[in-house]
């Protein structure tokens, strides 16, 4: 019996089950857990990422959803949400990265480890992000109007800022632990339920938006406040499903997490990813949030403008974005056997997948820009600024793609620093001085353009040296590469 198979049956012994029930339990396990490190790479890399596009589809369904229903109430409205998006996204990028290193942790112990000690590692994982999740919301609750006046938001959008902040706020810890809880069914390779998941509550948020918006029927008419209570309550729905599959059906929850030591030690290797994650992740909104108050100075149309753009580029660019947290547990599989041929021929089609996706979107957008922006505003204003945005900056999404891809695959090989490093010269190096430079020579053109250049430059630079980097791996650890030979099956 394989050491990983003997390890599991101890355990499952250990909590007094027979025999015929353990046998029948580890080949449940080993069924439901799959072992990426052999079969076709394509195949796999496939029926991995379909199930995750399900999944953020239905986190780009809130955005879309909530930036249409509001679009409806007005101008300031549509900009109230434009100035939250950088606050969001901050605390949304806390969350994911927990869930990156916790994903990057489990999906390189998943098939080499005792499942014992991967149930605790999942469980201290839910509660270091339990631990975060309340420290910065309540920071964030008792700060919303010091922080989005300091972003260029006047007293009259201030209000409908603090209408949606005060319960959006509420509702963190119903976002942070279903994301956490899904990177921990994905490690184990399953993409589908995390996906089933996502897509139904944003759904379920699609149909509360309106009612709770406009007080349809026997609901009150909340405005701003009731987009923000949709989304907690169709949170709270995915909550309890994550928590059933991780408890139920994964057995990967306990409200053991073992000695003070071990607790910390988790966290420490957990960390070691997530600290330059979230950081790399950080940088974005941060940079948003001064690009939005560069943009300020243009109009209320222009942030508004800039606000349908972001939520759009989401769209677009959730494809790629779902490839890449794939790619963290197909690495992360190969990665605990040193089967680096595999990963360099799963980054060769991720390069060829990015770069024709840009390619086919900038055709549709520059096509359909105008169809696209005017589905959430008739005004006239923030639909062209809209299309200018899209025509200059659309041609590096292929790009764009190659920096989401690095920054996942670093991850997966337990090499977070680059990914951080490579976010940070993007958005702080490149793209916010570059903007502001730009807004004061040429005007929106010039802050358009900046995005353009910096997503050409870093998309470039960082998927060569992850290529170094994993052929340099490869060398140290003796491992001949050779995935370039056609002949070789993987």
């Amino acid at each position: 019996m394989a050491p990983r198979v003997r390890s599991q049956f101890c355990c499952l012994t250990l909590n007094k089950f027979n025999k015929y029930d353990a046998i029948k339990e580890l080949k449940i396990l080993k069924k439901r857990n799959k072992n990426l490190t052999k079969g076709n790479i394509k195949k796999q890399l496939f029926n991995l990422t379909w199930p995750m596009l399900f999944g953020m589809l239905g986190m780009v369904i809130f955005n879309l959803v909530d930036t249409y229903f509001i679009g409806q109430l007005g101008v300031q409205q549509l900009a109230a949400m434009s100035f939250s998006f950088p606050v969001i996204m901050f605390i949304n990028s806390l969350s994911q990265g927990i869930g990156i290193g916790t994903s990057s942790l489990i999906s390189r112990n998943i098939i080499t480890t005792n499942r014992q000690e991967v149930k605790m590692m999942a469980s201290r994982a839910i509660l270091l992000g339990i631990i975060v999740v309340v420290i910065f919301v309540t920071l964030g609750s008792l700060t919303i109007r010091p922080v989005f006046n300091s972003l260029g938001a006047k007293d009259e959008i201030l209000n409908y800022i603090n209408d949606y902040m005060s319960i959006w706020y509420i509702g963190v810890p119903f976002v942070a632990i279903p994301m956490i809880g899904n990177n921990i069914i994905r490690a184990t390779g399953d993409t589908v339920s995390p996906g089933i998941l996502m897509i139904s509550s944003g759904i379920l948020n699609a149909i509360l938006d309106p009612l709770l918006i406009f007080g349809y029927g026997p609901f009150p008419e909340m405005g701003m406040k009731g987009a923000a209570l949709a989304t907690v309550i169709a949170r709270s729905s995915s909550l309890i499903f994550v928590l059933i599959i991780l408890i139920k059906r994964e057995k990967l929850l306990t409200l053991y997490f073992g000695r003070l030591k071990n607790i910390f030690s988790t966290w420490k290797e957990i960390l070691h990813i997530a600290g330059p994650a979230t950081i790399g992740m950080l940088i974005t909104p941060i940079s948003i949030g001064f690009i939005t108050k560069i943009i300020a100075g243009f109009g209320k149309e222009a942030v508004a403008a800039f606000g349908v753009a972001s939520r759009i580029e989401m769209f677009i660019l959730m494809v790629i974005s779902s490839l890449g947290s794939v790619l963290i547990i197909f690495i992360g599989h190969n990665i605990s056997k040193n089967i680096f041929d595999r990963i360099l021929k799963s980054l060769k089609y991720s390069l060829i997948f990015s770069m024709t996706w840009g390619i086919v979107v900038y055709v549709v957008l520059l096509l359909f820009s105008q169809h696209i922006a005017s589905i959430f505003t008739d005004n006239l204003t923030v639909i062209e600024i809209t299309k200018k945005y899209f025509k200059i900056l659309g041609i590096s999404y292929g790009f764009q793609g190659l920096v989401m891809l690095s920054t996942a695959s670093y991850n997966g090989i337990n090499k977070p620093y680059p990914s951080a490093i490579f976010s940070i010269i993007r958005m702080l190096v490149l793209y916010a001085p570059l903007a502001w430079i730009g807004s004061k020579i040429i005007g929106l053109n010039g802050v358009f353009g900046a995005g353009f250049i910096a997503n050409v430059t870093i998309g470039i630079i960082s998927f060569w040296f992850l290529i170094r980097t994993i052929k340099k791996l490869a060398l140290h650890n003796n491992v001949p590469v050779v995935f370039l030979h056609t002949s070789q099956k993987l």
